[in-house]
């Protein structure tokens, strides 16, 4: 039974939630503020996180980037920002994904069953993807680049591993959000720019000359074609 924590300071939309993810079956608790909804996922180790950007204590951002700094737990952004910049800084900071209010709490149930989907192991694949000093083992869920692991967020991990099934192939930021999030999906296109530039930041020598993800543009990404697939 996963475990959610909501750091969430409207109590009415923290009871709605809680409600919902409840009778989905999860196990929830929560915090209304961002100092001790830091503390809390420190405590607990919640198997996702589902974070407000506005909260008193400690703004959000600030909580996802101290988490992004130890983990790479899963994280749900609510906000009630609408500019794509405030988006957008979110993802860049790790985000796996975010949601505008108002929104259906059922929305929420499936967008955080998604992320949940995409953060567990599928141990029954033994598919390990190779590309120059890069490894993408596609069953344990890992990633080493030089023999060294490389950690990932769900999306992050999900994205890259779309682009390596298929090298050379040239995807859309649409066709990449619907690989990475499935039914769930709903968004901008652009958001997908954000989790190119943490991979980028994460797998590549020099973000400058990508090695791996290479840009097409005015389409959108393809994974290098130098690389190779074992089992």
């Amino acid at each position: 039974m996963a475990t959610i924590l909501i750091v969430e300071d409207e109590p009415e939309l923290v009871k709605v939630l809680r409600s919902y993810l409840e009778q989905a079956g999860f196990t929830v608790f929560s915090s209304g503020r961002g100092d001790t909804g830091l503390a809390a996922w420190e405590q607990r180790q919640p198997d996702l996180v589902i974070l407000d950007l506005n909260l008193p204590g400690m703004d959000g951002l600030d909580v996802a980037r101290a988490i992004r700094r130890k983990s790479s737990t899963p994280i749900l952004m609510l906000t009630a920002r609408v500019e794509e910049a405030d988006q957008l800084v979110g993802l860049e900071l790790g985000a796996d994904d975010y949601m505008t209010k108002p929104f259906s709490p059922r929305l929420v149930v499936a967008r955080v069953r998604a992320l949940l989907r995409r953060s567990a192991p599928a141990p029954q694949s033994a598919t390990i993807l190779r590309a120059a000093d890069l490894e993408i083992d596609l069953g344990a869920h890992t990633v080493h680049r030089a023999g060294e692991p490389v950690d990932l967020t769900p999306t992050e991990f999900s994205l890259l591993a779309t682009l390596a099934e298929q090298p050379g192939r040239v995807f859309s930021r649409l066709q990449l959000l619907e690989a990475a999030q499935g039914n769930a999906y709903e968004g901008y296109e652009r958001s997908v720019d954000a989790h190119i530039k943490n991979l980028r930041a994460k797998l590549e020598p020099d973000t400058r000359h990508p090695l791996y993800i290479e840009t097409v543009f005015g389409v959108g990404y393809r994974f290098a074609q130098n690389s190779g697939r074992s089992a």
